[in-house]
Order: structure tokens, then C-alpha cells, then sequence
């Protein structure tokens, strides 16, 4: 041990060399390419210093003009013609071509981690919605081609994914799994691939990230407060929908007056459309999110009142539209939530100019109080309020009423029975006094008498 101690320096320093040799030894060809090409490049100058035997070509008469013709394969092995007017050109197009097909055969043998990326996404182009796709085209380049796109994937390391990984350390748990399992797809895929002798990936921990907080479903006095807010403003129908039908934003945005049935027996609402957006602009598709979000959903008569109302003064096709009665955009939807946004107690942050600086002003509206630019404004919600609470406040409820997981997972549209037993558990078991009894007396029976 003490000799491999005295010796660590020269060990370590050997253990470079080799790796650098190594290293060397495998891009050794495309340095020669490049090497040759930059000799070329000097053109008559380098050629007057040392003749360069150039071919004998063939010849062949294009519109009256005598070319040199010569022949290569591209990357792809198809035969591709060169022309030039002169013997030396054409030895100079020759070149650049062979090494144009040398540098691309390179890049698919030896991919940048950046190459590798826009492939595996144009890979799967096919299989995913293109919201998922331009989710993962921005973590990808903020997460992982930042930091590793310009390494070859074989030298991408385990300690490089790690190293990769840590700015999410602070981020949500989510996004840390989102780009772990991107990371892994990539690597797994090259390795299928046989671009990769060693998968970095393996054994990289799928836990990171801060713990997401779960949100709790709006009580029934919350419920009430909010829809006398909302009452007559924008955002009132689709509260309404949210709170009574548990439909996903997308769902809401683009439902149709004509999958809106309110005279029969038992009224209803069938989901079958879906809104997204694309560059500010609603797109209305038949693509719902899964197999299970295409449901018959029976509604109280709460809403059936509200949608009476609504329809009577509907003169578009939509349930919730613009003034011009198409569906909402992005930031048109944004507008109308903010109608809710400004009601509440949230601390705000604004930003005023002074002497050319500047200064970050903090106001904590007080409940109760007026908004001072607009008195009408009566901020009136101590509690945060997101489309998607609606729809679990729907959900909880129904649990809470005693409605069978099966049933619930029917209605929301969940496709996985899971989503719906976690919150399940959540509602059934959090209630420690309704435990008591089924706790007390499994270890009544348990103590020996």
C-alpha cells in the first residue's frame, strides 16, 4: 500500500497517457481528413511548393461546355457525379466531398449528445401528442444539452448524468423525474442502437427533486365563497363546470353545446373533444388525452340551471367563447382566470421605475379590502384556487359521498385506477376520529384477556 501511495503520481499521470492515447488513436482518421483538406485549401500556392498527382478524370459535354466528371458514394452508398471545368477543381471538390462523407459516417458512429437528442425526439414524433413533444424538446435543451450536448455520447460518463442532474435537485420533483427518465430513454435507445459499449445511465437514482405539495380539495364554505365571487363574471360557468362535471381544462375549452344534453332524463355531458394550443391559437381535435377521458358524465341541478342560462345567451356552438363566439385561446383563457387571480389575498409583486432604477414593491392585500385602482375589486379568497382544484374538489366530493373508486375513476376519466385511489386514501383515511373505532377495537381483539 505504501509503494502504490509513493507511486499514486506516476500511476495517475500513466493512466492519462493511455487515456489520451487511446482517445487519439480513435479519431485519428477524421484528424488526417481534416489535415488533408487544409493542405488542399492553399490551392495553387501549396501546389507550386510540392506537385500534387492529380487523376486522370474522364470527360463528358454539358450544353456545349467539355466538364471533368468524377463519381463517389455519399453516406447514404448512393453514387453521386461531381463536375468541375478544370482537372484541379475537380481534385478539390473531390476532397471536400470525401471529407463532407467521412465527417458525416463520423457523426452517425459518433453522435454529439445534442445530435442524439433532435434524433430521439423526431423518433418519437410518432407515438406522442406534440404538447409532450415540445415539453420534452424544452427540458431537454435546458437540462441536458446545456450541460452535455457538445460531448460524443460515448464519453458521457455516470458522473456527468449526476452532474447533470444536480441544478434539479432544486426543482420540483416532477421536473426531476421528467428529465431523469429522458436521460435514461436516450442512453437506453443509443445503447439498442449498439452506438454505446457502456450505458452511463445505469444505477443513476430515479429520486430527486423537492417533494410536490399536495393540494387539498376545497371545502364546501371555500366552494361557496368563490362562486358568489365569480358570480356574473367570466370565469363563473367554467367554475361551475370544474366544481359540478370535473372536467380537465381541455375537456371544458372546447366542449360543444351539441354534447350538452339538458332535456334528457337524466342530463348530461359527453366529453368528446379536447382543446390545446398551438403558437396562442386554439386547436379543437377529437384527440382525447386517454381512452378513459371519452365518458358520459350526469350532471346536478345546479349546473343543468347554469348551462339553461348560458345556452339562452349562447350564440356559438361553444360552451365558453370569445366574443366572437370561437374557443378561447391561451392567453384569452389566461385573462379570464385572471378575474379570480386578482380577487384573492396572494402577496404581489410589482416593479416601478424611479431615477431610472428599478425598485421591487411587495403588497399583501388584506381580506375584505378594495383593490386601490379599482374599488369594485373586493378581495374576497384567502385560499388559492387553480382550474385543476376544481376538478379534485369534484372528485373528493364524490368520494366523500361514499361513490365507489370505480365509479369516480369512470367519471374523471382516469386511466389508471391508481390516480383514483390516491386520492382515495387520501379523503378515507385521513379522518382519524371515523378511524378510532376500526383502530380500538383491531387491538381490543389483539391483547389476550
Amino acid at each position: 500500500m505504501k509503494t502504490l501511495r509513493r507511486r499514486g503520481g506516476t500511476l495517475a499521470f500513466c493512466y492519462y497517457i493511455n487515456r489520451t492515447f487511446e482517445r487519439a488513436m480513435d479519431f485519428q482518421y477524421k484528424d488526417s481528413i481534416s489535415a488533408e483538406l487544409h493542405n488542399n485549401r492553399k490551392g495553387t500556392e501549396s501546389m507550386a511548393k510540392k506537385k500534387v498527382s492529380i487523376p486522370q478524370y474522364g470527360t463528358v459535354m454539358r450544353r456545349g461546355i467539355q466538364y471533368y466528371r468524377t463519381r463517389i458514394t455519399d453516406a447514404d452508398g448512393k453514387r453521386v457525379d461531381l463536375y468541375a471545368e478544370t482537372s484541379e477543381e475537380l481534385y478539390e471538390k473531390e476532397l471536400e466531398a470525401r471529407r463532407q462523407v467521412e465527417e458525416a459516417v463520423f457523426r452517425r458512429k459518433h453522435p454529439t449528445v445534442a445530435e442524439y437528442c433532435e434524433k430521439w425526439l423526431l423518433m418519437q414524433s410518432a407515438k406522442v401528442s406534440p404538447a409532450t413533444l415540445k415539453g420534452y424538446a424544452s427540458n431537454m435543451k435546458n437540462y441536458i444539452i446545456k450541460p452535455l450536448g457538445d460531448m460524443y455520447m460515448e464519453e458521457v460518463t455516470a458522473d456527468d448524468i449526476r452532474l447533470a442532474l444536480i441544478p434539479l435537485s432544486n426543482k420540483s420533483e416532477s421536473l426531476h423525474n421528467t428529465v431523469n427518465m429522458l436521460l435514461k430513454c436516450i442512453f437506453y435507445s443509443a445503447e439498442r442502437s449498439q452506438l454505446l459499449e457502456y450505458n452511463p445511465c445505469e444505477g443513476i437514482s430515479a429520486k430527486g427533486g423537492k417533494p410536490t405539495q399536495k393540494k387539498d380539495s376545497l371545502t364546501d364554505q371555500q366552494v361557496e365563497v368563490l362562486l358568489e365571487t365569480v358570480k356574473g363574471l367570466p370565469p363563473y360557468l367554467f367554475t361551475m363546470i370544474g366544481l359540478y362535471a370535473g372536467l380537465r381544462r381541455e375537456e371544458a375549452l372546447a366542449l360543444q353545446w351539441d354534447c350538452v344534453f339538458l332535456d334528457a332524463p337524466t342530463p348530461y355531458i359527453s366529453v368528446r373533444r379536447a382543446w390545446r394550443s398551438e403558437h396562442n391559437r386554439p386547436v379543437i381535435s377529437t384527440t382525447l388525452k386517454t381512452k378513459a377521458a371519452r365518458r358520459d358524465i350526469p350532471i346536478p341541478k345546479c349546473l343543468v340551471n347554469c348551462l339553461r342560462e348560458a345556452k339562452a345567451a349562447s350564440k356559438s356552438e361553444y360552451v365558453i367563447a370569445d366574443s366572437e363566439g370561437q374557443p378561447l385561446s391561451y392567453s384569452q383563457f389566461k385573462r379570464v382566470w385572471q378575474y379570480i387571480v386578482v380577487r384573492s389575498t396572494k402577496e404581489r409583486t410589482y416593479y416601478k421605475y424611479v431615477n431610472g432604477q428599478s425598485i421591487k414593491y411587495t403588497v399583501q392585500p388584506s381580506l375584505g379590502g378594495h383593490q386601490k385602482n379599482n374599488p369594485n375589486i373586493v378581495y374576497s379568497l384567502d385560499f388559492d384556487v387553480t382550474p385543476h382544484l376544481l376538478r379534485h374538489t369534484y372528485i373528493t366530493n364524490l368520494l366523500y359521498a361514499g361513490v365507489d373508486p370505480k365509479t369516480v375513476q369512470y367519471l374523471a376519466g382516469h386511466e389508471n385506477s391508481k390516480t383514483t385511489m390516491d386520492i382515495y386514501a387520501r379523503v378515507k383515511y385521513n379522518k382519524p376520529e371515523q378511524l378510532f373505532d376500526v383502530v380500538n377495537s383491531a387491538f381490543h381483539q389483539a391483547v389476550p384477556s
